[in-house]
């Protein structure tokens, strides 16, 4: 009688799971089909179709032949193990209670046998080609033509070759561990292995096929040995915390790896003849594993630690020395650090220099702060309440009326948030909201009498709201571009949908205009950016995408129109070069009359031998990060190149890639990977875009952190580490432990032959807050230079935090804080802090923004400068603009510290630190013409109440000008009757507490 061994399904319940398998693999099916067709079509938009083709076919290709080699060994195994199955089994209770299993199993064998190696390979091509990237490196890497330090290996078989080795090796052993146990389960199912019953409890057969992969494990163990003798470069081992080999592991532990890969090979082939010739039992095949865990831990492990602890712990300085000089040059080659030029910067702690109002470097220091001002230029610059600037502006540089300097610069966006609910329908949201529109800067050394940016624009500088404003807008060629509106930008997180529904017909909302229009501010796309909707099927995969029906029932979605998605530049960047990090912060130019995004790329590596690893998201958050600048991921790298500029086009979405490191490697096995053209020769770079390329923020915070460390090339001064230093805090939170961001300044620093645009940067000794040196970034003739103003060790500086406190803690200071403070009506907000060394000391600026606290998105008016020469606590002015400070710290250097005529904001003879006393008893009101300077402050007060009650921000700004001016007036009067020293308010706006200080 034949027994069944499955029960029958009935035909319905056939059919229901056929049915059910078929719609899950349809609908799997279908959704990465429409990924991959809509991906294509972004990519040929974009003219990158070889990126898509290339990861896409690389992706295919490792996850057939890994799973396919996966399935097969296993596969195989398992099919093996049943072909050498005893035909004869001896009775047992276990065989019985097994025959069960062999009777449901042995009918559909190869069936089942089949489903395992899918499965199996199924998973081992998802694991795999997740490493397209290190198959793309390993077929097209190139020499670095440096060598390791220890092994004297080109430096490109760790970066291109060791990741992919490493893989292939952990497949190899789950392979055999997976194939291992298979083949044991179907060896004691079928009866080859038995743990009751008489006789062997292993059959000759299957010993052999299970201790042959045993020995294929040790084999591979063998290997792992030899790589392991390459992996101690990379890892953390070196006192004090660097990486690569150190003196145990060099004299110890590479031997000790080098012996037990020998062992290995003998104890593999011990298992296959001492396990089938010789003593055909798995007694000496147990003794010969056991001796090679027993010399792991001898000679791998007890051994170098004896070697640490009684060798090199004595003296760990000299023993460890050569060891550190390797990782700190392989960190500094790693990270272009090596040709950092490092200068004595004697700074004097003087008095400020008659001519200091002269000096070019000072007279171009930045006081508009990026992070403070997008409100104001949104405000100021917006006609309609959707458009924005973002929450943090950016730093370039242009050349107006021929004087080139450092301008504040945003693009005008839609911004979707801010649409109203009328405005946020599917219709309006993505074909007539499309696009913002023009570029416009402030020059970062000067505001408006309103405490606005004075705005300079190319296209869009009547767009202000009054005539008051307009007087603090002018145009000019220099941001003029042909083509001003911005389809794509940071803000641009919506599918856009553009194109003419009819020829007679504008939809898409445009510029905004004072006199309002319909017909003037509509507008159809003529551009090649997106992708075209030309027909019912592409209309119908997006509709499907985005799970939007009405692509295929709107009459906007025609035949003319087109599709724009992936619209921001850093995502556009990202996927058209998906090996690059991008920088957190694109910024957008005026390029031969276009508006381009520009974009920094870098080039990373894991595996660089002895260099120093770091965490990419951690080193380069600070204070701006999350606040208009994007964070990098968490990935942890040892080797950084800024190797390509990139550009997308704000009109049609172009993307460029730039080759801007010529000689990195990594950046050629990449192009070579994508065919050879991927990125544009630096030599093909156009001028007028290489004039607008600044130093990379995330890269150069990278190399000051580093640098803090790393700038000292002695080990054993290293090792000590008396020498290093930290990047200070934020300083006017330092207590929230948020790094400073660095600044761009266009300023010729001390030993320097030019002006530069560049970025700096302070820093403080360790654990300390006084300045220790000052490091700058920037391109001289097309290449990157960094250097190190560093103060001598015997010269006590005040570091930026230090500063800040001291300055604001100036009692006369202090009084003008409180005063602009309003009595808590307004917050007194601090701007970036600049630290500019010049010839003989270091001047401090920092902006004092002033935002009312009655009106809910009041703009911060820039209202004074507090301004500091040399070391922070003598030389103290609060001024109303650069100039003005400029020209009052000459003075106090004539004077020696000491104010002449009593103008507000200069320092007294008061210790730094001191707050403003406050008298037992009020003084009797003033009369004469004190008495009417009094009355002109109390009625500035009142304009100023009323402008913060009409939420008009530029009637406040004029009233808190003409409230500077009434007490100016009031101070001098009372100086000059006698009345005190000049720094007294009038009893109705007696000084309190700064909301800001």
């Amino acid at each position: 009688m034949r027994n069944s061994p499955l029960p029958r399904m009935s035909r319905r319940g056939r059919v229901t799971v056929g049915v059910l398998v078929g719609v899950f693999i349809l609908f799997t099916l279908l959704g990465w089909g429409i990924d991959a067709y809509t991906d294509y079509l972004w990519f040929s938009e974009v003219s990158f179709t070889q990126v898509f083709s290339g990861v896409l076919l690389t992706k295919l290709m490792l996850f057939l032949v890994i799973g396919a080699l996966m399935a097969l060994v296993v596969a195989g195994n398992l099919y093996l193990a049943y072909r050498l199955r005893p035909l004869l089994r001896p009775h047992s209770a276990e065989q019985a209670t097994l025959e069960r299993y062999r009777m449901i199993l042995a009918p559909r064998l190869g069936t089942w046998i089949a489903v395992v190696g899918l499965i199996v390979g199924f998973f081992a091509g998802l694991s795999a080609q997740a490493r397209w990237a290190d198959w793309m490196l390993f077929r097209n890497g190139g020499s670095f033509g440096v060598q390791d330090p220890e092994h004297k290996v080109d430096i490109s078989f760790y970066i291109f070759d060791f990741p992919l080795l490493r893989y292939l090796l952990g497949v190899g052993f789950t392979a055999v561990v997976l194939s291992l146990l298979g083949a044991l389960a179907v060896h004691y199912v079928f009866g080859g292995v038995r743990l009751q019953g008489v006789g062997d409890r292993m059959t000759a057969a299957a010993r052999a096929h299970l201790t042959t992969l045993v020995a294929v494990f040790v084999l591979l163990k063998a290997v792992a040995y030899i790589l392991d003798r390459r992996a101690l470069l990379l890892e953390q081992h070196v006192s004090p915390g660097l990486y690569g080999a150190g003196y145990t592991d060099v004299n110890a532990l590479l031997p000790a790896k080098e012996i037990l890969a020998y062992i290995s090979v003998v104890v593999a082939i011990a298992i296959i003849v001492f396990s089938n010739a010789v003593m055909r039992n798995l007694v000496w095949p147990g003794v010969s594993l056991a001796l090679l865990a027993i010399s792991a831990v001898a000679i791998g492990g007890i051994y170098p630690l004896a070697v640490q602890n009684f060798q090199v712990k004595p003296s760990l300085s000299e023993k460890e020395a050569p060891y550190i000089k390797r990782s700190i040059d392989a960190t500094r080659g790693a990270f272009a650090l090596d040709t950092t030029e490092i200068t004595q910067y004697r700074a004097s702690t003087g008095s400020p220099p008659p001519n200091l109002a002269g000096d070019s470097s000072a007279q171009n220091v930045r006081v508009i702060d990026p992070q403070l001002v997008s409100e104001g230029f949104t405000q100021s610059q917006q006609s309609r309440g959707f458009y924005d600037f973002g929450e943090k502006l950016d730093v370039d540089r242009y050349t107006v009326d021929g004087k080139t300097q450092d301008y504040v610069v945003g693009a005008r966006e839609i911004n979707d948030e801010k649409l109203t609910a009328q405005q946020r329908n599917w219709l309006n949201r993505h074909t007539v909201y499309t696009h913002g529109y023009g570029l416009v800067a402030a020059p970062a050394n000067q505001v408006c009498e309103t405490g606005l940016p004075y705005f300079v624009s190319g296209s869009i500088a009547a767009d202000a709201q009054n005539e008051t404003t307009r007087k603090c807008v002018t145009s000019t060629d220099a941001l003029e571009a042909d083509q001003p509106r911005i389809y794509y930008g940071e803000q641009s997180s919506e599918y856009a949908i553009v194109g003419q529904v009819d020829k007679n017909k504008n939809v898409e909302f445009d510029r905004p205009q004072e006199q309002n229009s319909d017909a003037s501010e509509l507008y159809t796309y003529t551009g090649k950016g997106g992708v075209p909707m030309g027909s019912f099927f592409k209309r119908a995969v997006f509709a499907i995408k985005n799970t939007e029906s009405n692509f295929l029932l709107s009459d906007a979605v025609n035949d003319n129109s087109r599709l724009m998605y992936i619209r921001e530049p850093r995502a556009r960047v990202e996927k058209v070069a998906p090996f690059l990090t991008v920088d957190g912060d694109p910024y957008p130019a005026v390029v031969d009359g276009r508006i381009v995004w520009i974009l920094d790329g870098y080039t990373t590596a894991q595996t660089y031998p002895y260099a120093q690893k770091i965490n990419l998201a951690t080193e380069t958050r600070d204070e701006l990060t999350g606040q208009g600048s994007f964070a990098l991921a968490r990935d942890d790298v040892n080797y950084m190149r800024n190797s390509v500029k990139a550009t997308v086009d704000a009109y049609d979405g172009t993307v460029t890639l730039y080759e801007f490191d010529e000689k990195d490697p990594v950046l050629k096995a990449w192009n070579k990977a994508f065919g050879g053209d991927l990125v544009v020769p630096k030599a093909e770079i156009p001028a007028d875009l290489a004039s607008h390329f600044r130093y990379p923020a995330d890269m150069f915070k990278v190399q000051r952190n580093l640098l803090t460390k790393f700038h000292v090339t002695d080990p054993r001064t290293f090792f000590s580490g008396d020498d290093f230093w930290q990047v200070p805090n934020a300083p006017d939170a330092p207590q929230n432990g948020v790094k400073q961001p660095p600044f761009y300044l266009n300023v010729k620093l001390p030993e320097q032959d030019d002006t530069r645009f560049q970025l700096t940067a302070g820093l403080t000794p360790a654990n300390r807050e006084n300045m220790s040196a000052l490091v700058s970034g920037s391109y001289i003739d097309g290449q990157p230079k960094l250097e190190i103003l560093e103060l001598p060790d015997d010269t006590v500086v005040s570091g930026p935090v230090q500063v800040h406190q001291r300055m604001v803690n100036n009692s006369n200071v202090a009084s003008e804080l409180a005063l602009l403070s309003r009595q808590g009506q307004a917050t007194v907000l601090y701007g970036n802090l600049i630290s500019l060394p010049l010839e003989k000391d270091i001047l401090y600026v920092e902006p004092v923004y002033v935002r009312s606290n009655s009106q809910a998105n009041a703009a911060p008016l820039l209202q004074k400068v507090l301004m500091s020469y040399g070391d922070g606590g003598t030389y103290v002015v609060l001024e109303d603009n650069l100039t003005q400070g400029l020209e009052a710290l000459a003075k106090l250097g004539q004077t020696g510290g000491t104010p002449s005529t009593g103008t507000p904001g200069t320092p007294g003879p008061t210790t730094p630190g001191a707050t403003p006393s406050t008298p037992a008893t009020p003084p009797p009101p003033p009369t004469g013409d004190l008495g009417e300077a009094a009355a002109a402050v109390d009625q500035a007060i009142e304009n100023l109440r009323a402008a913060q009650q009409a939420g008009d921000f530029v009637k406040q700004g004029e009233a808190l000008k003409a409230l500077d001016d009434a007490v100016t007036r009031f101070q001098q009067l009372q100086a000059a009757e006698g009345g005190g020293n000049g720094t007294s308010a009038p009893p109705s706006v007696a000084p309190t507490a700064s909301a800001g200080s």
